[in-house]
């Protein structure tokens, strides 16, 4: 049997547990024998965690606050981690732990879904991690100019760095403007739950996508306003569907992942079987 599981802290309302287990069990032997858990960790306890680990082990997930701090803590990581400077994925072989960032797969594969291959303008709210993995995506859009809309601009340091490594133009506004910056083709909202309420009101009609990385509750506040505006919304739900499978199939070395399996285990998570909100 092999060991699995995600580390950040909170760690209580994470729904990767349900959708990896869903997996395995639909994969049959032998991954239905594979344990995954939710384990609290803050980053001062990860280095210790991440230095105990044996060869029962396949894998981690890493959540907040983690994605950044594993980085340096890590064997080998991909050219994605080191331009983005953040990973959500842990791969354990041979012994050597092995850094990767699905969420930037799970967010271009959520937005393709909604008929996004392309975009001219983007705006990220926040400069976290998940704001870094925007801007991979805003990359793989060809989206040269990204605008990020922030409480604290004077803490944008890694979120430029990772602009500078990715060849994208960072342009850094305090929150007070952000609603000069909602008529973006795309608008990423990479903010906590109800961290962006407060911009419901700023929403002006405009066509273009608004994906808000928050899953649970849906729909958002800003969700809402964004829809009544006539865009086109996504929750967080598909990213977190699609960076699972991705880290699956690097954990388990198997390429047909049930993706199926995983978002039906996914919307029975979170309490409903409701679809992100459609324009009307």
């Amino acid at each position: 049997m092999k060991q699995l599981a995600i580390l950040g802290s909170p760690i209580d309302a994470a729904l990767s547990p349900v959708l990896h287990r869903a997996a395995y069990t639909t994969m049959g032997s032998p991954w239905d024998s594979w344990n995954y858990r939710a384990i609290d960790c803050r980053p001062d306890q990860l280095a210790h965690f991440l230095g105990e680990l044996d060869d029962t082990w396949a894998g981690l997930s890493l959540t907040m606050p983690l994605k950044r701090v594993a980085v340096p803590l890590l064997d080998e990581v991909s050219q994605l981690v080191r331009a983005t400077g953040t990973a959500n994925t842990v791969v354990v072989r041979d012994g050597r732990l092995i850094g990767e960032n699905t969420d930037v797969h799970g967010m271009m594969q959520a937005l393709r879904e909604a008929g996004v291959s392309n975009a001219q303008s983007m705006t990220v709210l926040g400069a976290g991690a998940t704001a870094a993995t925007a801007l991979a995506a805003a990359r793989a859009l060809n989206c040269g100019r990204v605008t990020t809309v922030v409480r604290a601009p004077d803490r944008c340091g890694q979120l430029a760095q990772a602009a500078s490594q990715l060849g994208i133009s960072l342009d850094v506004r305090p929150w007070s403007q952000a609603a000069e910056h909602l008529t973006a083709d795309v608008v990423v909202s990479a903010v906590p739950p109800q961290a962006a309420d407060t911009l419901a009101a700023a929403w002006t009609k405009s066509p273009g996508v608004f994906l808000d990385v928050v899953y649970r509750p849906w729909p958002s506040v800003l969700a809402t306003a964004a829809e009544r505006a006539g865009r086109r919304v996504l929750s967080g739900l598909p990213m977190l569907v699609h960076q699972a499978a991705q880290q699956l199939r690097l954990q388990t070395g198997r390429a047909d992942i049930p993706l199926e399996a995983m978002r039906h285990a996914a919307l029975a998570g979170r309490g409903d079987a409701a679809e992100p909100p459609k324009p009307t």
